[in-house]
C-alpha cells in the first residue's frame, strides 16, 4: 500500500486536529506545487481517508500538573530543563544579535540579552521549583521586548511563552503520571505511533514534535521510508539533547532517509545540524540537514517549512516512490 503522511505537531495550546491537517496539508501541497509536483500535491490533497493523518497529543498536557486556573506547577526537573531551555533559546539570540548590521539594533537589543542573561544567573544555587518559575517568567518578560515576538505577537504574555515552552519540560522529565495509566511522555508517543499505524508512512514532525516522533519511531516495528523534521531542537544542549532516549539519541531502525529543516532566523531550532548529534542506525542513516529561508519575522510555524519547494519536493518524491513500489 502506499505510504500515509502523518504529521506530528510541536509546542501550542488546543488544536483542532482536522483542522489542523487541512493546513498542514494545503502548505505541503503548495510547495509540492511550487516544486514542480503538482501531481503529487493533487493526489495528497484528494488522498482517500487515512492517507494522510494528524498526530494530537496537545490535550494531555491540561491534564494533572495544570491547576485550575491554567497555571503550570513544576517539579524540580520540570523546572531545571525549563531554565536550560530558556538558557539555550537566549544563547541563540545572542549569536544572532553579534550577525546584526545595525550597530543602533545590535547595541540595544544586547542590553536585553544580557539583562536576560542576569535574570538566568541570578540566585542560581539551591533554588526551588517556585523560584526558578518565577525567574523563567521574568527571563520571558525580558525577551518578549525582542524582536520577532514584539513584532508579531507570537506569544503575547510571559506567563503563556513560559506555559507553552515548560510542555518541553514536562514532556523529558517524564515523570508525570496521568488518569489512564502510563506517564505523559508515554501517552504521548503512543498517539503518534497509534496514528502512524502499521503500514508504510512518511512522517513529518514539527519542532517538540520532531523529539516526540524520533523516540516514537524507536517502539516502531513498520516501515518508514522518509522521517522530515523541522524546526527541531533535538541538539539543544542544555535542556533536550541530554535527555533523550535512546542516550546517546540514533536514527530509528525502521527510518530509510532522514532530512531535517531548519531556517536561520528559526530561534527554536538551536544547533540546528543534527547529524552531529545523531548516532545512525544499522542502515547508515542519520539526519541531513539542509536550511532553508522562509519569508517574515517569526519563521517557527510548520505551515512556514511546509511550503518550501526544497522540502516539499522530497515528500514528493518520498510519495511518487512508495505509490509506484504499491501492490
Amino acid at each position: 500500500m502506499p505510504a500515509r503522511v502523518v504529521f506530528v505537531h510541536g509546542i501550542g495550546g488546543p488544536r483542532d486536529p482536522a483542522g489542523e491537517l487541512e493546513q498542514w496539508s494545503t502548505a505541503l501541497a503548495a510547495g509540492m506545487s511550487a516544486a514542480g509536483h503538482a501531481d503529487q500535491a493533487e493526489r495528497l490533497m484528494a488522498g482517500t481517508p487515512g492517507s494522510r493523518a494528524f498526530a494530537y497529543y496537545g490535550d494531555l498536557f491540561t491534564a494533572p500538573g495544570a491547576q485550575g486556573d491554567g497555571a503550570w506547577s513544576p517539579t524540580g526537573e520540570e523546572a531545571d530543563i525549563l531554565a536550560g531551555l530558556l538558557g539555550d533559546v537566549v544563547a541563540s539570540l545572542v549569536e544572532e544579535n553579534d550577525a546584526e548590521t545595525d550597530p543602533d539594533r545590535r547595541r540595544a537589543e544586547r542590553r536585553v540579552l544580557e539583562h536576560a542573561r542576569a535574570q538566568l544567573a541570578e540566585g542560581t544555587q539551591a533554588q526551588g521549583s517556585g523560584q526558578i518559575l518565577r525567574k523563567a517568567l521574568d527571563v520571558a518578560t525580558t525577551l518578549l521586548a525582542l524582536r520577532p515576538w514584539r513584532s508579531v505577537g507570537t506569544w503575547v504574555a510571559p506567563k503563556l511563552m513560559v506555559r507553552e515552552l515548560a510542555q518541553v519540560a514536562r514532556y523529558l522529565a517524564r515523570g508525570e503520571d496521568q488518569a489512564g495509566g502510563g506517564s505523559l511522555d508515554e501517552r504521548i508517543r503512543a498517539r503518534v505511533l497509534d496514528a502512524i499505524g502499521d503500514g508504510p508512512s512518511l512522517v513529518v514532525a514539527h519542532s517538540l514534535g520532531s523529539v516526540v516522533a524520533m523516540e516514537a519511531l524507536h517502539e516502531h516495528a513498520g516501515e518508514v521510508p522518509l522521517f522530515v523534521t523541522l524546526g527541531s531542537p533535538i541538539s539543544t544542549r542544555a535542556a533536550v539533547w541530554p535527555r533523550l532516549r535512546p542516550h546517546p539519541p540514533a536514527a530509528p531502525a525502521c527510518v530509510g532517509n532522514w532530512l531535517n529543516f531548519w531556517d536561520r532566523d528559526d530561534l527554536i531550532a538551536v544547533r540546528p545540524r543534527l547529524e552531529r548529534d545523531v548516532v545512525p542506525n544499522a542502515a547508515g542513516v542519520v539526519p541531513e540537514s539542509r536550511r532553508v529561508d522562509s519569508d517574515g519575522v517569526w519563521v517557527h510555524p510548520a505551515q512556514k517549512y511546509l511550503a518550501q519547494p526544497a522540502l516539499a519536493g522530497p515528500v514528493a518524491a518520498a510519495l511518487r516512490d512508495s505509490a509506484a513500489e504499491a501492490p
